[in-house]
């Protein structure tokens, strides 16, 4: 039998029509030119668009890639938290669909993981000058904000906590997400949570970044229901939801 990738690189999609081809073709790029033995699982979370046929015509001259499909729209935590639970990498990660790291800047990830690390997370604010293209000033103002509340409420000592693109060990994976339970925007404090809990080795590494103007995040919408799930984190802990004994998932090859 083939041997399990060494690498799942997930994209969660939900009406990604405009994006989804442009950023499977840099993916699949970027796999094939770094010698990546990876797969691409985009999790497509409900779209009302033509995103999961797009993905499905595109998978046929690339087999890395597969689909999977969630049962309606669920949220961006919960097509990360699906995708990474069904790859069969040895490490696994998740990138936003509008590719804002560049999918190349993975491989800063997986060396930090080579070099030790069970999770490596890509921060935008480690070292600003590899932003090439970089927020409005009020986004750039509301995202330290949350983000030192976030560091304020959470003990989480990272410059950048929301960054969309972060890469685990498969066993680190497999914990972390048995045991997540925000399913929406405000996942990334909970899983760097619960990783500090469970004992895990995270290293924060800058990435070269640009802001896509085509972001959903509603930051008054959105931003309070983040303050509201960095409370449910709290209570989960304090309950000892994150201290939970989690299952071995074993591999399963589609078909």
């Amino acid at each position: 039998m083939t041997p399990y990738p060494k690498y799942s690189i997930v994209v969660p999609a939900y009406n990604e029509r405009a994006r989804i081809l442009p950023t499977l073709e840099a993916v699949i790029a970027a796999v094939r030119s770094h010698g990546w033995f990876a797969e691409v699982i985009v999790v497509n979370d409900g779209s009302t668009d033509e995103t999961a046929s797009l993905v499905k015509k595109f998978a046929l001259t690339a087999p890395e890639v597969r689909l999977m499909e969630n049962p309606g729209n669920r949220g961006k935590g919960y097509s990360v938290r699906s995708g990474l639970l069904h790859a069969l990498g040895e490490v696994v990660m998740f990138t936003d669909a509008d590719l804002s790291a560049p999918i190349d800047e993975a491989q800063r990830l997986f060396d930090a993981i080579a070099a030790g690390a069970d999770i490596a997370i890509g921060s935008r604010w480690l070292a600003t000058s590899r932003q090439t293209h970089r927020q409005p000033l009020y986004r750039q103002i509301f995202g330290r904000c949350f983000n030192l509340l976030t560091r304020a409420v959470m003990r989480l000592p990272y410059a950048d906590t929301q960054c969309g693109f972060k890469a685990f060990t498969r066993e680190a994976a497999q914990t972390v997400f048995q045991l997540q339970t925000i399913e929406r925007w405000g996942f990334d404090p909970e899983i760097l949570f619960i990783a500090r809990k469970r004992g895990f080795r995270v290293q924060e590494v800058p990435v070269s970044w640009a802001h896509d103007a085509r972001s959903r995040i509603s930051y008054l919408r959105d931003g309070l229901q983040m303050l509201k799930e960095l409370a449910i984190v709290r209570w989960n802990a304090l309950v000892g939801r994150y201290g939970k004994k989690v299952a071995i998932i074993e591999r399963q090859r589609e078909g």
